[in-house]
């Protein structure tokens, strides 16, 4: 099949989150399968720009309401990521260092859906499924099956992927010249409470939907942002699909970020070696387990329960675990991790910021990953860290429910809870201490995360299968 995925993100060129990994080896695990797929993306300024080769294959120009604006498409000509990628510039609009937060992101977006279908239209040889990311490619569906100027692409199979549906992009209906001349009567497939809504847009357009897990996907008809209606209406054309994680990058047997490697039938000694280097930079005492939280200091992540979480531990359970904080974002949670440094007994530390390689040496070095999120579509961290002998301590929700099972249930092996509360958060920690204390107990959970199968090969055939339900 003929694939063409279109999205705000792709990993190493431009991320911000879980979209980027997901539509950076996603398109390259189908074409180890056989298929032709591709990446179509906007060119932001990022450093991946300027460190591979690229040519030009479409110049042209179209309309952004009453402007019009000149658009350029290049390829990267290795195909180094293992699939065709190709990038769409728009001077003025896409030329940024970084992926959002603009005051004119709905132009920006609208800019590049448009551009994206004005080169598709020139194509000899169309996509047989046009496979759409989130809200900044959501109105894509409606402008192929609705829009005058592209009826050429009326007839190809829309997907659309939900990686996170609180970010919907809406805005009002001022800027309705924005989109294309289309048919007037079908304004109430843009329309979502008094707004033109493009994530709503795309789950009422697409031929299907799916979001990254199964229980996302349940919870989204009580919990997501006002959609919740849509969802429960349009539920019969929606489905989850788990993320995958790439084993080729996420395997400590050969990551690039260590120096110390390891595998199942070492993992007690390179985990060792690894949360030394960790502790030793941190001024942690490695004889204690291990707890880190790598991610967005934000309250989707449950960040700002960490601090009290913390401090309600050392107070008691008692000074017995580190604690290890990497990651950035509200700058008040972001103020309280640092100033808990003040009170640390060689038991805690935390860098804000980001940084890959550290992230990987901790996911390698650590005992436990914390995730306290309020919501997780699906998740990765969680699957990173089992990947290298961490065990998740998680809230059940989303993703998270669906990829760890609680020891107390039978063929369980990482700890849950229900609230993304202090107190859930706290007695999570103190479960997983008790673990810690039982060498064997914690040895045979270890060596089993390790060789759970979340690979991109199982999520991609479920993806094949989706499409080839449109035959």
């Amino acid at each position: 099949m003929d694939i063409i995925h279109i999205s705000a993100e792709c990993y190493p060129v431009a991320k911000a989150g879980g979209l980027g990994d997901v539509v950076g080896s996603l398109p390259r695990f189908q074409n180890e399968l056989g298929h032709r797929s591709k990446v179509l993306m906007p060119m932001y300024r990022t450093p991946y720009l300027y460190s591979h080769d690229w040519e030009v294959v479409h110049k042209a120009s179209t309309n952004l309401g009453h402007w019009e604006f000149d658009y350029t498409v290049i390829k990267e000509k290795t195909n180094a990521q293992g699939f065709e990628l190709y990038l769409i510039d728009i001077n003025g609009l896409l030329d940024r260092e970084t992926v959002y937060g603009y005051d004119d992101d709905t132009e920006r977006f609208c800019a590049f859906q448009i551009a994206a279908l004005h080169w598709m239209n020139t194509w000899d040889k169309l996509p047989q499924v046009v496979h759409v990311h989130d809200h900044h490619a959501a109105l894509v569906p409606f402008m192929m099956q609705h829009c005058y100027a592209f009826k050429r692409l009326q007839s190809i199979p829309t997907v659309l992927t939900i990686h996170n549906a609180q970010y919907q992009g809406a805005f009002s209906w001022n800027k309705t010249l924005y989109i294309p001349q289309w048919d007037s009567w079908k304004r109430g497939l843009l329309e979502w409470k008094g707004s033109i809504n493009p994530l709503a847009s795309g789950i009422k357009c697409s031929w299907k939907v799916n979001t990254v897990s199964n229980s996302y996907l349940h919870e989204l008809s009580t919990m997501s942002n006002g959609l919740e209606q849509l969802f429960e209406y349009e539920k019969g054309k929606c489905t989850g699909i788990l993320n995958g994680i790439d084993y080729t990058v996420w395997n400590p047997a050969h990551d690039k970020y260590l120096t110390d490697h390891f595998s199942i039938l070492d993992a007690k000694a390179g985990k060792e070696k690894n949360k030394r280097i960790l502790c030793e930079r941190f001024g942690l005492d490695p004889q204690k387990p291990l707890f880190i939280f790598i991610g967005r200091l934000v309250g989707e992540k449950g960040a700002d329960l960490l601090p009290q979480a913390i401090i309600d531990s050392f107070r008691f359970i008692g000074r017995k675990m580190n604690f290890l904080v990497l990651g950035n974002g509200n700058a008040a949670t972001a103020a309280q991790l640092t100033t808990l440094q003040s009170i640390a007994q060689g038991d805690y530390n935390a860098f804000i910021g980001y940084n890959e390689t550290l992230s990987h040496l901790m996911y390698a070095g650590a005992d436990f990953l914390v995730m306290p999120s309020r919501v997780e579509p699906c998740g990765l961290n969680q699957l990173y860290a089992m990947r290298y002998g961490t065990i998740p301590v998680v809230r059940s929700t989303g993703g998270l429910k669906d990829t760890v099972i609680d020891i107390g249930e039978p063929g369980g092996y990482g700890i849950t809870y229900n609230n993304a509360t202090v107190g859930d958060i706290t007695h999570g920690i103190y479960r997983a201490v008790s673990v810690y204390k039982q060498k064997e107990v914690f040895r045979s959970i270890r060596e089993k995360i390790m060789v759970l199968d979340f690979s991109w090969h199982r999520s991609a055939e479920e993806y094949l299968s989706l499409y080839q339900s449109f035959q």
